[in-house]
C-alpha cells in the first residue's frame, strides 16, 4: 500500500475544537470487521459491546502543560518554549518559537522564580535547555501553574484553562505526555465502575505519547517510514492479567492507538507479553499480522497519519475507508476532541 491510499477529505467544520459537554455523550461508531457493518450509537453504549471476562487496557499517562512562554534576557524578546522531555534532573529537551531568536548561550526567565538557559541544539531543530536554580518538584509547581495545554496543532485557538481537564483522561496518572491518548477521554468515572460490574476488567499500561504522533507520514513507501521513539511500561501485574485472559480465549481490548503499540511491542512467543519498559518506535501499517490486541477503541485520524495506517491495518483500508466516508457525511467529529470508533 502506498501513503496516498490513506488520504481522504475533510470538511474543516468537522474538526472538534472544543469536547462534547458529556465526555461519554460523543457519537460512537462500530465497525465490525467480520460483517463489515457499521453502527451508530454515543459512546455510554460502548459497555453494550463488552463482556464478561474480557480485558479493557487504559494508557494512564498524564499530559502536563507544556507550552511555557519566556522572555529572553537582555533583549526581552518573547519566546514559546514547548517541553518535549525531561533528560534528567533540570535538563530538558524543549522546542521554541521562534526558533531563529534562541541560540546556545541565551538566558530565558520563565516567570519570577524560573529561569533557564539554552546550553545546545537538536538534529530535529529543537534545543535542550537547563533550569537553574530549581528543584524537580519546583520545575513541576511553575509548570503546572503558568503552563498552557499542548492542544495538537489543528485545534486553531488558544488553550484556556478548561483544557487542563478536558484534553486528560480521568484515570490519568503518571505525567509525561505532550499529547493525549484521546481515545480515552470519552470515560467517565461512572462509565468505568458500570463496566466493571459486568465483569469486565480493567489494567493500565503507560505510553507517553510525544509532539512525533502529529508528524505527517511525507514517504509513498511506508515501510520507510521511521517513527519518533516514546517511553512505555508494561507491568508485571498487567502482564500476567493479559496472558490470563489470552488463555481463556477472551478478548484483550485496547483503548487507543498507543496502547495497541505498547501491546505489540511487549508481545513475545505466541499470544504472550513480558512485563517490559523502555523505548519503542514500533510502526504498525498494513500489512500486519496482531498477535495481541482483539479489539479497539480509537478515533477518527488525520489523513496520512501513522494513526490512520494503524487504524486501517487492524480492520482493513477498505473498510476504514468506507467507515470514515460515512463518518463525514452523519457530521461526526474528527480528531483529538472528536467522536469514537469501536473496531471489533
Amino acid at each position: 500500500m502506498r501513503l496516498s491510499d490513506f488520504d481522504y477529505e475533510l470538511p474543516e467544520e468537522l474538526i472538534a475544537t472544543h469536547p462534547v459537554e458529556k465526555r461519554d455523550h460523543s457519537k460512537l461508531m462500530v465497525v465490525n470487521k467480520a460483517n463489515r457493518k457499521f453502527e451508530h450509537k454515543h459512546f455510554y453504549d460502548i459497555i453494550d459491546y463488552l463482556k464478561k471476562g474480557e480485558l479493557l487496557v487504559l494508557n494512564s499517562t498524564k499530559v502536563y502543560p507544556a507550552r511555557l512562554h519566556a522572555i529572553k534576557d537582555r533583549t526581552d524578546a518573547r519566546v514559546e518554549l514547548f517541553l518535549l522531555r525531561e533528560l534528567s534532573d533540570n535538563l530538558w529537551e524543549v522546542m521554541v518559537k521562534p526558533a531563529r531568536k534562541v541560540r546556545i548561550g541565551n538566558k530565558l526567565n520563565i516567570s519570577d522564580t524560573l529561569q533557564c538557559d539554552v546550553i545546545d541544539n537538536t538534529v530535529s531543530g529543537g534545543r535542550v535547555v537547563r533550569f537553574k536554580n530549581a528543584t524537580q518538584e519546583e520545575i513541576y509547581k511553575v509548570i503546572d501553574e503558568i503552563g498552557e495545554s499542548p492542544l495538537p496543532p489543528y485545534i486553531k485557538r488558544d488553550p484556556i484553562e478548561d483544557d487542563k481537564t478536558n484534553y486528560q483522561t480521568v484515570y490519568a496518572e503518571s505525567r509525561g505526555a505532550v499529547a493525549a491518548p484521546t481515545a480515552g477521554l470519552h470515560f467517565t468515572p461512572e462509565l468505568l465502575e458500570k463496566i466493571k460490574e459486568k465483569g469486565v476488567e480493567i489494567a493500565s499500561i503507560v505510553l507517553h505519547i510525544s509532539l512525533g504522533t502529529f508528524n505527517p507520514v511525507t514517504v509513498e513507501d511506508l515501510s520507510r517510514h521511521r517513527m519518533h521513539s516514546e517511553y512505555y511500561e508494561v507491568s508485571p501485574q498487567v502482564a500476567l492479567k493479559i496472558n490470563e485472559v489470552k488463555e481463556k480465549g477472551k478478548r484483550v481490548i485496547a483503548v487507543g492507538t498507543s496502547v495497541v503499540r505498547a501491546l505489540e511491542t511487549v508481545t513475545v512467543s505466541g499470544f504472550q507479553v513480558s512485563p517490559r519498559r523502555g523505548w519503542t518506535d514500533k510502526y504498525i501499517h498494513p500489512p500486519y499480522d496482531f498477535k495481541m490486541v482483539d479489539a479497539m477503541i480509537t478515533n477518527f485520524h488525520q489523513p496520512k497519519s501513522t494513526l490512520m495506517t494503524q487504524v486501517a491495518a487492524f480492520s482493513d483500508l477498505e473498510l476504514i475507508q468506507a467507515a470514515y466516508k460515512e463518518a463525514i457525511e452523519k457530521k461526526y467529529r474528527f480528531y483529538s476532541y472528536g467522536d469514537a470508533m469501536f473496531i471489533e
